[in-house]
């Protein structure tokens, strides 16, 4: 998660609690009363204190002396984007569970991704990986019956489920878990 921080009359300035170190993060959760879960959960709901301080530790990088009580924002100059990474996840995760689920439509997809764009720091990025999501798997919805499942077709993204494991020690990426952001 980035938090950006608009002041008005000011330039916009972003911030990527991710790039924290484990002294600031502990500087953050003493100052906030919170636990470092509790403040990353804090940033993508957009809680105020918890963007806050780590914007506060992060400025006082380049300015040593900001006191937390000198950087008091107003309520509407700071809010929480999702970068690109953390888009790429949620439109993977969004198209896993849309192919999951038997009826689902490229409609569905569509609707399930509505609202990531807003959410995302680069808006752009985000509405061309959920178009060609959907229009991939819009793709695999029109085939053939049978023919996404034949052995010489290609593998793709949009395939109806997992490729058989080709090692009996190590899960194929489409098995394995979705590893959660730490931002």
């Amino acid at each position: 998660m980035i938090i950006v921080y608009a002041p008005a009359g000011g330039e916009r300035e972003e911030y990527d609690a991710r790039t924290l170190r484990v002294s600031e993060a502990a500087i953050v959760s003493r100052t906030t009363d919170m636990t470092w879960g509790a403040v990353r959960d804090g940033i993508a709901r957009d809680d105020l204190e918890a963007m806050r301080a780590v914007v506060w530790v992060l400025k006082k990088r380049s300015h040593p002396s900001l006191r937390y009580a000198e950087f008091d924002p107003g309520v509407e100059e700071m809010y929480a984007r999702f970068d690109r990474d953390e888009i790429t996840s949620w439109v993977e995760s969004a198209v896993a569970a849309v192919e999951a689920a038997p009826t689902a439509t490229p409609e569905d997809l569509a609707s399930a991704l509505s609202g990531m764009p807003a959410a995302a720091l680069d808006r752009e990025h985000a509405e061309t990986l959920i178009r060609r999501a959907v229009e991939e798997y819009a793709e695999g919805k029109e085939a053939p019956a049978g023919q996404q499942d034949s052995p010489d077709a290609s593998p793709s993204t949009t395939s109806s489920g997992p490729e058989p494991s080709t090692s009996d020690v190590s899960p194929t990426s489409s098995t394995s878990p979705l590893e959660t952001s730490t931002a």
